[in-house]
């Protein structure tokens, strides 16, 4: 499979066309990945678009592409929505880097109540922007065309506002229902609710299910808040149709 690269925009780019990556991008491909003169490549911008092409020219700083071919690829639907809960070490950043490669469509994270990690207004916009160039790197890496969205940190009260467009499913060991076997919609958002590692609070869970969110169980373990994302994002994906 031929490597991929993502460009800040394609735009109107088209088989014919020459794209050139820069930057830091550049760099990886000519330094670290070390692409050469007439190997063939594919660029995406992370919002659809799928260009094949071949390098023309390559510079640790510049690397040139012939485009061959364009795809445009369609935005998933339903969309699948990852609300992680912030995590002590680096457990967070491991599901929102495996949610990345399984399918994620949308990554939320989440003050939950007994988050020991906390993101006040200061580490808000830091913390964010390290989701997302994790997610941006594991996109690239698992070779998809659209790169997920990372949304800023949500309180339980902004989550609990979903569930009146979306259908909300709470990862929560204790629940009478399987995520297994939960019906999925075709037209509305699923957004999966992950909590820490201390769990969701009583009064959290009390919120999003008066809200219209749905407890539902992985099995008849308790997952780590890093392993329990990325199982259940891997469950829908199969009842989807996706894998």
């Amino acid at each position: 499979m031929a490597l991929h690269f993502l460009l800040e925009t394609a735009s109107g780019a088209r088989a014919g066309d020459a794209v050139t990556l820069t930057g830091a991008e550049a760099h990886h491909a000519a330094a670290v990945r070390r692409v050469r003169v007439g190997e063939e490549i594919t660029v995406g911008d992370g919002a659809g678009a799928w260009l094949t092409g071949v390098c023309e020219s390559v510079a640790p700083r510049e690397v040139v592409v012939r485009i061959t071919a364009r795809t445009d690829v369609p935005a998933a639907a339903p969309r699948l929505v990852l609300v992680q809960a912030l995590a002590k070490g680096d457990r967070d950043e491991l599901a929102v880097q495996a949610a990345a490669e399984l399918g994620a469509d949308e990554i939320v994270p989440w003050q939950a109540s007994r988050s020991v990690s906390r993101w006040d207004a200061a580490k808000a916009e830091k913390g964010r922007a390290r989701w997302a160039g994790i997610v941006r790197e594991a996109a690239k890496q698992a070779h998809r065309a659209w790169v997920p969205d990372v949304g800023p940190v949500a309180t339980t009260t902004q989550l609990a506002a979903r569930a009146g467009s979306a259908d909300v499913l709470v990862l929560e060991p204790t629940a009478d229902e399987r995520l297994s076997i939960v019906p999925l919609p075709a037209d509305r958002d699923i957004v999966l609710v992950v909590g820490p590692e201390g769990g969701i609070a009583p009064e959290e869970l009390s919120a999003l299910t008066v809200a219209g969110a749905t407890p539902v169980r992985l099995g008849d373990t308790v997952l780590r808040t890093s392993t329990a994302g990325p199982a259940a994002l891997a469950i829908v994906s199969a009842a989807l149709g996706r894998w």
